[in-house]
């Protein structure tokens, strides 16, 4: 009897998580990231537009700043990148990108020919840096605070409905602390 039992009850716990799976309440984009409230990691990688140059971390200690993973063959990245253009011109906010899982060539021209809304961008072709982000995919965004703890996390494209409602509440709040 517990033969046809234990089968049984394995496939009614699947049909649960299948179900909760299923809920269209659930929202997709708040994969949570470990990093929420913590140290963001450090990265140290070639800057796109000068390979010989670096792009690291360090470049936004101590202030508030976004970091974009991007890459050229990503759909939703183009999706957001006038908003971000947009974003570097309106906001003091700095922009710190990161072309990930891409090839140079192509990232160069990209930024060429749509425009380059980033302070600088890093080259992260093996993933390395992505990886330790814990990035599932481009595009992801993540506010970075004064204090370089990860404050929030968005996947998919950025626009300005997210932006006041996620990301400036956040930042208000950043820019009230003690500095």
């Amino acid at each position: 009897m517990a033969r046809y039992l234990a089968p049984l009850i394995v496939f009614a716990v699947l049909v649960g998580v299948f179900i909760k799976g299923l809920d269209p309440e659930r929202d997709l984009k708040k994969l949570p990231s470990p990093f929420l409230g913590k140290d963001a990691p450090e990265f140290d990688l070639p800057n796109v537009k000068n390979i010989n140059e670096r792009v690291s971390s360090n470049d936004y200690a101590g202030e508030i700043a976004l970091v974009n993973f991007w890459a050229t063959w990503c759909v939703g990245c183009r999706q957001e990148h006038a908003f971000l253009m947009e974003l570097s011109r309106e906001t003091e906010i700095p922009i710190y990108g990161i072309d990930w899982r891409d090839r140079l060539e192509p990232a160069i021209n990209w930024l060429a020919q749509l425009g380059d809304p980033y302070v600088a961008s890093g080259f992260d072709a093996d993933s390395t840096t992505g990886i330790n982000w814990g990035v599932y995919g481009a595009p992801e965004t993540f506010l970075i605070g004064k204090n370089g703890r990860v404050l929030y996390k968005h996947l998919g494209p950025l626009n300005r409905d997210t932006w006041e409602a996620k990301f400036m509440p956040l930042i208000i709040a950043e820019q009230g602390t003690a500095q």
